[in-house]
Order: C-alpha cells, then sequence, then structure tokens
C-alpha cells in the first residue's frame, strides 16, 4: 500500500473515531433514543392489542448506529416458569406483528430523514418494577 493511500485510509479512521467521541454526537444520540423511547412507550399504551398494554420500555440504544435501534422491553411474569415463557411467546409475537406500526409511530415522533430500524429484545420484568424501580 502506498503511504499516501495508507496516510488516507488512516485519517478517515481518526475522523470515524473522533466523530464517535464527540461529545455532541452523543448527546443527540441520546437525546434520538429517548425520543424513540417515548413514541413506543405511547404506542404500546395506545395499541389495539391486549398483549402489548403490558410492556414498558426499559431502553433505546443503538445497535450498532443510528440505523438500528435495539429496544429492550420487559413483559410481566406470570407463575411458574412455563407460563412466564408461554407469555413471552405471546408478547413476542405480538411484537413482531406490530413492528411495522410502531416504526410508523416512531417516524412521526421524529424528525430525521430515515427512521431506524428497530429490534426488539424481550425480557421478562426483574422483581423490581418496571425501568428497575421498587
Amino acid at each position: 500500500m502506498s503511504k499516501r493511500r495508507r496516510d488516507r485510509r488512516e485519517s478517515a479512521v481518526d475522523r470515524c473515531f473522533e466523530s464517535a467521541r464527540d461529545p455532541r454526537g452523543e448527546r443527540k444520540a441520546a437525546q434520538l433514543c429517548e425520543q424513540v423511547r417515548e413514541a413506543l412507550s405511547f404506542a404500546l399504551a395506545e395499541s389495539a392489542d391486549e398483549a402489548l398494554w403490558s410492556l414498558w420500555i426499559v431502553e433505546v440504544v443503538p445497535a450498532p448506529h443510528l440505523g438500528r435501534l435495539r429496544v429492550i422491553v420487559e413483559a410481566p411474569g406470570l407463575g411458574n416458569g412455563e407460563a412466564i415463557e408461554a407469555a413471552l411467546e405471546r408478547h413476542q409475537e405480538a411484537l413482531e406483528a406490530a413492528k411495522g406500526r410502531l416504526r410508523a409511530e416512531v417516524a412521526d415522533a421524529i424528525h430525521r430523514k430515515k427512521t431506524p430500524t428497530l429490534s426488539f429484545e424481550l425480557r421478562p420484568a426483574s422483581a423490581m418494577g418496571p425501568g428497575g424501580e421498587e
């Protein structure tokens, strides 16, 4: 590899990591994730599907960038292990069925050219309340 090409490549890598360390970029990412969390919380609460009413959004994080967001969702546990698994499966199916509508709700709530792709991670609710509160 020529020295000129290597220098160009290294400067591109430096710019990439520099923008990742940019406090303004981190603030904007956190702001977008919070907007998406709020929009999804409202959309779940207003959903016609009863399986979605009991879910709550714990966190929204870039996965691995702002074009794709991982939405961590908790579902209430019901009884023993088998009942929890059945409830989680029902909630997961409801989330998958509503994925397009939820993404449309996010598109209405945020001001970006492109709406991020959403991937949902469903967890059973912990012994604590929503968001880790007792």
